[in-house]
């Protein structure tokens, strides 16, 4: 498709559009060679079957039993990876965190598009009633939710410490000839010393959108709730 150009632009603007442009084209360029080396990333180590809660919509608190589902079962057909989240919700974390919350959000919308390639779930620390109820709250219909705070799942991925403080992490997990689970990729917001927050960006188009303005993303940052 032609590039779009309106009467009246300067010089000096078609010139810094053509820069920006070929600047775009490398930077896609340059995500598709980091995408490349992530899929050849040789097998991580075999994973434990950790447990997790699993339970109906409308579970309370008190409800009983929950059901629970094992980190292979998760897998629903040969050939597939599986994806999980890791919801900053429970333990020391008693608020669920506004920017996983805007993540789930969008999630939920492109659910259905992402489990025809892959297995997708989203894991929180909070107890199962807790999650279900939240999960209620923003209309999260289309998303598998599941409860590991009675393993030690999300320390072993690294979303979780010593003292129960959660961060968010997306895990990947792929099965050997074997069928074990095997460990794929783990990627964290915090990338560096310097960069604290922009490891997992790409798994919302929120940023991306805001990018695009000559605000860009300032220092907004998302909420549960927004004023009318």
């Amino acid at each position: 498709m032609r590039q779009t150009h309106l009467t009246g632009e300067s010089a000096d603007y078609l010139g810094a559009r053509e820069e920006l442009r070929q600047a775009e084209i490398e930077l896609m360029r340059h995500r598709e060679r980091v995408a490349d080396l992530r899929r050849r990333l040789p097998l991580g180590p075999v994973i434990d079957d950790y447990e997790f809660a699993e339970g109906p919509a409308d579970l309370e608190a008190g409800d009983a039993p929950v059901t629970t589902v094992r980190l292979s079962e998760l897998f629903t057909r040969p050939g597939r990876d599986l994806v999980i989240y890791h919801f900053m919700y429970g333990k020391r974390q008693t608020q669920p965190c506004p920017m996983c919350t805007m993540w789930i959000d969008g999630f939920d919308g492109i659910a259905q598009h992402v489990t025809q390639n892959v297995d997708f779930a989203i894991v929180a620390a909070a107890d199962l009633p807790v999650l279900r109820a939240y999960a209620r709250s923003r209309n999260w219909t289309h998303l598998r939710l599941l409860s590991a705070g009675s393993s030690s799942f999300k320390y072993d991925l690294g979303s979780e410490d010593a003292e129960g403080n959660q961060d968010s992490t997306v895990s990947v997990f792929t099965r050997d000839g074997n069928g074990s689970a095997r460990h794929l990729y783990s990627g964290h917001p915090r990338l560096s010393d310097d960069i604290e927050q922009r490891g997992i960006d790409l798994l919302s188009p929120v940023w991306h959108i805001l990018d695009l303005t000559r605000r860009g993303r300032d220092d907004w940052f998302p909420s549960v709730g927004y004023p009318s």
